[in-house]
């Protein structure tokens, strides 16, 4: 694997502490910021927002940019994103920030990828994609508990310092170790890559990941009051629950990354049918520590088991559009991480409590399984569309018909 795409994945340790550090925060942000619970959640909600618009609007404004240069920019504004929030005076102007944040987020995630995959075979897709959301696991199993003890001792506020000085090294090492990546000598039309979007199987591939990420995050982002309110344990665990979650997510991307490559859609299922039974049991089981200390390690693993797959699978479908592709994969991820608080929220200001966001989250995973049984049909009847015609079609037909391969069951 090159060096670069472990620079990467070391970038995304400060994007995606960032994003998920809210779950150990909301509580004292809600009391700062004299806001409800829910109230403070969407801030979750509009990180996801901003990645959800920023992936593709920035995708197809930096079509044509150096990739180094682009990163480089991306991680920047990120970093000042961060300062923004730690000197917020209001609920509003923080929520500015999150979203501002979150394009450059975005960005970076859908460059990023597609520079990673570029670097690598086509049979080590998913490896690459396990590098860089790795990065993610290890912002679960260090930076969020992280944040939420900072939040605890020193004010939330220094949580978001925090990840400002992360993002200024990770300023330094894209910098100094990302190779010049050339464009390809066919510039990138952007209306030729929006082409994409007629395959039914992209659409599916959309579907399945935000629902199989909103369905987790549903549950995940109310963790922290789920954990005192529900189960009794006193604040202090937040971060060390938080920190099993990571650890489950590192472990789940890590075998999900070496298994994808061979047994796509057998990861896809298994990890979705999976967190729906974690889900469920979560939900039922909340009122006990131990179960749910047990179930949030299981959770974050399931989840990440998923995510190079995932990935991967939008990468397949998507061949004749790389930076699309990832910028598309970083949407439909985020559409769920939107989704699921959204959601979440909507259960507990029904009076439905805490416990009921597993409840909501299960259902979603449950229509993820099935899409994805209706994905593998399609691609085992092969009647993937052909989503142009002429020449072009022929390339991109090509295209996904070699990538294809790396798919099977």
């Amino acid at each position: 694997m090159p060096l670069a795409v472990y620079i990467l994945g070391l970038s995304v340790f400060a994007l995606g502490t960032s994003e998920f550090m809210l779950s150990g925060l909301l509580p004292p942000i809600a009391d700062d910021m004299d806001v409800s619970i829910p109230q403070a959640g969407l801030l979750i909600s509009a990180f996801a927002i901003g990645m959800v618009v920023g992936a593709p609007l920035l995708a197809a404004g930096t079509l044509r940019m150096p990739r180094r240069t682009t990163l480089i920019a991306l991680i920047s504004v990120f970093g000042l994103g961060q300062v923004a929030g730690a000197l917020a005076p209001t609920y509003e102007v923080l929520f500015v920030s999150r979203v501002v944040s979150a394009f450059a987020c975005a960005g970076f995630w859908a460059v990023g990828a597609a520079v990673a995959i570029a670097m690598v075979p086509k049979t080590s897709r998913a490896r690459a994609m396990a590098v860089m959301i790795g990065g993610l696991s290890i912002a679960n199993v260090l930076g969020v508990p992280a944040g939420a003890f900072l939040g605890t001792h020193l004010g939330w506020r220094s949580a978001f310092w925090a990840v400002g000085a992360a993002s200024a090294i990770a300023l330094v090492g894209v910098a100094t170790l990302i190779p010049r990546i050339p464009l390809p000598e066919r510039k990138p039309e952007l209306r030729r890559e929006l082409l994409i979007y007629r395959d039914r199987q992209v659409w599916l591939a959309i579907a399945i990941t935000a629902l199989a990420a909103g369905g987790v995050f549903c549950a995940f982002s109310y963790l922290a009051p789920l954990l005192t309110d529900v189960a009794g344990l006193d604040e202090g665990w937040v971060p060390t629950v938080l920190a099993l979650f990571g650890v489950g997510a590192l472990i789940g991307t890590v075998i999900g990354g070496r298994v994808a490559d061979a047994h796509l859609f057998g990861v896809l299922l298994s990890g979705v049918v999976a967190s729906t039974v974690f889900l469920a049991a979560l939900a039922l089981l909340a009122s006990s520590a131990v179960a749910v200390v047990v179930l949030s390690l299981l959770l974050g693993f399931s989840a990440f088991f998923t995510a190079p797959a995932l990935n991967a699978r939008m990468f397949n479908v998507a061949a004749a559009a790389p930076i699309l592709a990832g910028a598309t994969a970083t949407s439909a991820f985020n559409l769920g991480n939107t989704g699921g608080p959204w959601l979440g929220g909507t259960v507990i200001d029904a009076g439905l409590g805490f416990a009921s966001t597993a409840w909501a989250g299960a259902a979603m995973t449950v229509v993820a399984a099935g899409l994805v049984t209706l994905a593998m049909r399609h691609q085992r009847a092969g009647r993937t569309r052909v989503i142009a015609k002429g020449p072009e079609s022929q390339e991109i037909q090509g295209a996904q018909t070699a990538t294809a391969e790396s798919s099977r069951l």
